[in-house]
């Protein structure tokens, strides 16, 4: 739960630079962002103080609290980067609206923004810390948060680094504190991924994926969906139409911008991230890492 691995020869071996108490302390990271070899913001989520944010200048050597919540209502789910200085981390809803937590020091300092901009959540309506994707950006001023547990799974949009926000339903089921959308994912700031479904063990989840083409407005049912719950999501950087899905019971590929998908691999993973180098990793249960490699 509290664990960081850090690998600098492609996965052939990992060293464990955890910050020191991580585990004695229960926290769950489920969240990491790294600007380069040596510098990362890691987000340990759950409600009150134990949504605490950790930053490394040195590849984990040591580690430095952040941000510590001092608000037992706010839970945080995720957080993102618009680049190595400007992110944003969202907790689940506080006083009826999500609440963002903003940072321009590349992860010192945070401050939560105003929510007047933000649209009232729905009752039961709260984000997934699943995978670290339900709140992504892409550009320098886009971001899109995935909720669950209202009576639809929506995303919202946000074009100026998290002021202002608009909410569409999307395709996936909601209904229940289960279902929702897991994960984003934007190519660019218009052509959009959403996975999700019912995380529980059993339950079917037909209705999985979604697609957007103008940066979330609208979300399209894909034809063939991955045939359940998925909690994570990438684009494949040689390809602008080829992405990966992961979820407990497998991997799964789109060739055609998430209008279809099929099977791929069989694991059980919970994230997965696509480097610029054409290699993409995925991570799940009990430290189990794996990576897709490009060939050819």
């Amino acid at each position: 739960k509290g664990t960081v691995l850090r690998t600098g020869d492609g996965g052939r071996s990992w060293q464990d630079v955890s910050p020191p108490g991580a585990v004695a302390d229960g926290l769950e990271l489920r969240d990491i962002e790294a600007f380069d070899a040596r510098r990362a913001v890691a987000l340990s989520i759950g409600e009150g103080a134990a949504s605490r944010i950790l930053r490394t200048e040195d590849g984990g050597a040591t580690w430095t609290e952040a941000f510590r919540n001092p608000d037992p209502r706010a839970f945080y789910d995720c957080l993102t980067f618009f680049d190595s200085r400007h992110g944003l981390a969202v907790s689940d809803p506080v006083d009826g609206k999500f609440r963002v937590l903003a940072t321009d020091d590349g992860g010192r300092a945070w401050r939560v923004l105003p929510d007047a901009g933000m649209p009232a959540a729905l009752p039961g309506e709260a984000g997934f810390a699943a995978s670290g994707q339900c709140l992504v950006a892409s550009g320098p001023r886009d971001v899109w948060l995935a909720t669950g547990g209202g009576a639809a799974a929506r995303v919202l949009h946000s074009a100026d680094r998290g002021l202002t926000w608009r909410a569409a339903d999307s395709t996936v089921p909601g209904g229940d504190p289960a279902r929702g959308v897991f994960a984003l994912a934007f190519r660019d700031r218009t052509t959009g991924l959403a996975v999700g479904g019912d995380y529980r063990t059993g339950r079917p989840s037909p209705l999985a994926a979604a697609r957007s083409t103008d940066a979330g407005r609208n979300w399209t049912q894909a034809a063939t969906p991955p045939p359940a719950y998925r909690s994570g999501a990438a684009w494949y950087p040689y390809g602008r139409t080829v992405a990966l899905a992961v979820g407990p019971t497998g991997t799964d590929v789109t060739t055609d911008a998430g209008r279809t998908w099929r099977a791929l691999d069989g694991g059980s993973f919970d994230t997965v991230a696509c480097a610029g180098d054409g290699g993409c990793w995925a991570a799940g249960e009990k430290g189990r890492a794996a990576r897709l490699e490009r060939h050819g």
